[in-house]
């Protein structure tokens, strides 16, 4: 049994209201991690695109009143869901890419310290974010990208989920939930 998430839940404040089943995502390059550029609308396939908001460094302090804003907390433990049901996933036929507002070089750290197994881009100049309209929050004078998932296919949308929470068990929850829409 999976503990209670400790942090307070997001509320749905309508930020991904306009992204709806059918939308097609701009062609927007983004850096991943493997030095490459990675653009959503041209991803073949099914895809998980997990948007999160920020991974910390171990010593490192996380970004002012952080425990504060709710929804704010949970990347590493959600990246760690879809890293465990990365095979799960891949069997229904579905790749996973993660995507922050974070510089490439951190994703690179994050993405090697926890050894994940599929990509992670980055939208550090929020082109995407831009053109998407995605939520964020502020804190610290910077910017982050508010928690959402998106499920797509050959570059549409088929489903988003917003809020995420618990992000813990997001990846597993969200799974359950394809493998009854197959």
């Amino acid at each position: 049994m999976t503990a209670p998430w400790p942090w307070s839940a997001p509320e749905d404040d309508g930020g991904a209201r306009h992204l709806v089943p059918g939308l097609a995502l701009p062609d927007v390059p983004l850096m991943a991690i493997d030095g490459e550029t990675l653009s959503l609308a041209r991803l073949p396939g099914r895809w998980v695109v997990f948007v999160y908001p920020w991974t910390g460094r171990p010593g490192l302090p996380n970004p002012p009143n952080w425990d504060d804003i709710p929804g704010a907390h949970g990347s590493t433990p959600e990246a760690e869901g879809f890293h465990d049901a990365y095979v799960a996933y891949r069997v229904m036929g579905i790749d996973v890419v993660g995507i922050s507002g974070q510089p490439t070089a951190d994703q690179q750290e994050f993405a090697a310290r926890i050894g994940l197994r599929f990509p992670l881009a980055s939208d550090a100049e929020g082109k995407l974010r831009d053109a998407l309209g995605l939520p964020t929050f502020e804190t610290g004078g910077e910017r982050y990208l508010k928690r959402l998932t998106l499920v797509m296919r050959d570059g549409v949308i088929a489903r988003v989920v917003y809020p995420v929470h618990p992000p813990h068990t997001h990846a597993g929850a969200l799974l359950a939930t394809l493998r009854t829409e197959s």
